[in-house]
């Protein structure tokens, strides 16, 4: 039987590199595990990730940083927005004191009965940290953040809808969503096994216009689903085409892992990801070295000074 164990990373677009590596590195002690670049069009663009200590799918991050290629985004209702990532229990209070002394404004929230932490990145993408317990995934404590508080990976996304009917049943049923909760305006599912990173925040928004969906800075651009293997991948291609979502990619190879994507009834663009069998991250670095050199699939290395020349220079210097 299909099945969708958890998260795998989550795509935003983004503005400045530079900005947005002093944010992940600097600001939230993420782990900078690879450099490259997108792999679909003709622009050169990096591909930026960050994860946790080992890199776990449910703990990446990644960013196409479009300010040099001037194309923004518009945030608003039909999309994804909201990134969740998951931190201990009881570390929120380090949290506000850590992002307030480096000039990000700090927002307390109840949500589902719980507190948060919300922020923005600088772009303007909205994130929120939740505490929890009992998350084996281990952050990455050589970004200047104690282990008792490092961010352990992603606890979900938020997507915003006008109406929230379709994204339920999607969910449920091609996605084998659990646990519906409602709560005011929020709608949520829960995908795959727990501490996965599987939360799906469905927020009725009937005030923003639709947002966009292509690539432009201030956006997500896609959430990503652990398919574990390609015949799972392969199953659940086949389940979601059979009930009437046609809208669905071939299958593409990203070099660490290999995706399809689906456009959801609510908007938000799902990819079904199977990280590659010959080392995923590792395949073209090392476990140390990972993001230490600008990597690049065999057809753009032929180009490499080319790109490197195009491209805005990027320093990832540890926080503190």
């Amino acid at each position: 039987m299909a099945h969708v164990h958890g998260s795998h990373h989550i795509t935003l677009s983004v503005g400045s590199a530079q900005e947005d590596v002093d944010f992940h590195v600097g600001t939230l002690g993420m782990r900078f595990i690879k450099r490259t670049v997108l792999f679909d069009g003709s622009l050169p663009i990096y591909h930026l990730y960050y994860s946790n200590a080992a890199g776990d799918p449910s703990s990446v991050v990644t960013t196409f940083p479009f300010r040099q290629a001037g194309l923004m985004g518009r945030r608003g209702t039909n999309q994804a927005r909201e990134v969740h990532l998951a931190v201990p229990s009881g570390s929120l209070d380090y949290w506000q004191e850590r992002l307030s002394g480096r000039g990000v404004e700090v927002a307390n929230a109840e949500v589902l009965d719980q507190r948060r932490l919300l922020f923005r990145h600088p772009t303007g993408i909205e994130y929120a940290l939740v505490g929890v317990e009992g998350d084996s995934r281990v952050g990455w404590t050589e970004g200047g953040v104690p282990q008792e508080y490092a961010i352990h990976g992603i606890y979900g996304v938020g997507v915003h809808v006008a109406n929230p009917e379709n994204m339920v049943e999607f969910l449920s049923d091609s996605f084998y969503g659990k646990s519906l909760v409602e709560e005011g305006d929020r709608v949520v599912h829960q995908v795959g096994q727990p501490s996965q990173g599987g939360s799906v925040e469905l927020v009725v928004n009937r005030t923003d216009e639709p947002g966009t969906w292509r690539y432009g800075e201030g956006t997500i651009h896609h959430f990503a689903w652990n398919a574990q293997t390609l015949e799972n991948q392969d199953a659940l291609k086949f389940e979601i085409e059979g009930v009437g979502y046609t809208d669905i990619s071939e299958l593409k190879d990203r070099k660490y892992f290999k995706s399809v994507y689906v456009r959801t009834p609510g908007g938000a663009l799902f990819e079904l990801a199977v990280t590659h069998a010959e080392g995923g991250w590792t395949c073209d670095e090392s476990p140390q070295e990972l993001g230490s050199k600008f990597q690049l699939p065999d057809q753009f290395e032929a180009r490499r000074t080319e790109l490197l020349d195009q491209l805005e220079p990027i320093q990832v210097a540890a926080s503190d």
